[in-house]
């Protein structure tokens, strides 16, 4: 799904050399590894995660090219640009796919000690896709992104305190899922 968008983006300018805006990547490395957790915590795949990057490039691109006023927090926006491509891919795709596809990636531990952690990062991940798509959105850009309350609530154009309620009731079943499987 990501593929498609990206590829007729970067087709629209292939061949010409030019780049619309300006020589400068939009995003900068550290931007980049931000966008790039956002997608990946939000459960798109390992193999679409460059695709996801270069969407939320074009997007800024875009913006630019349209005239419109660069974001005060390039980051920030990037991020819950990200978040909201995760939520379309995760949309897209049934719920025993993606589950599946993450657990065989969890499944390769970075460290053979690693074993708790991995045990961890399986039942966060179970706990993340069982959220509802805007308790999710929030737990990744305020834990994952490491945006602040005021932040998320600018970009997603919801006051703090639907933030904080959010984040508050996404924790809570969590934390409870994650006593119910004896993880923690």
């Amino acid at each position: 799904m990501l593929r498609g968008r990206a590829r007729r983006g970067r087709e629209a300018h292939a061949g010409t050399g030019d780049d619309p805006v300006g020589e400068a990547d939009p995003l900068d490395p550290a931007q980049e590894r931000r966008v790039r957790a956002v997608l990946a915590l939000g459960g798109v795949p390992q193999a679409d995660l460059p695709d996801g990057v270069q969407q939320v490039r074009l997007r800024l691109l875009e913006r630019a090219a349209s005239g419109r006023e660069a974001p005060r927090d390039v980051s920030a926006w990037a991020a819950v640009v990200a978040s909201n491509l995760a939520m379309d891919w995760h949309r897209a795709k049934r719920r025993q796919e993606r589950l599946g596809e993450r657990l065989a990636a969890l499944r390769q531990p970075a460290h053979p000690s690693g074993e708790d952690s991995s045990v961890l990062s399986v039942a966060v991940a179970q706990g993340l896709d069982e959220l509802p798509d805007a308790q999710r959105q929030v737990v990744v850009l305020r834990f994952y992104a490491d945006l602040p309350v005021r932040s998320i609530a600018e970009q997603l154009g919801v006051p703090e305190g639907t933030v904080k309620s959010r984040l508050h009731t996404a924790v809570r079943a969590l934390r409870a899922r994650l006593h119910e499987d004896e993880v923690v």
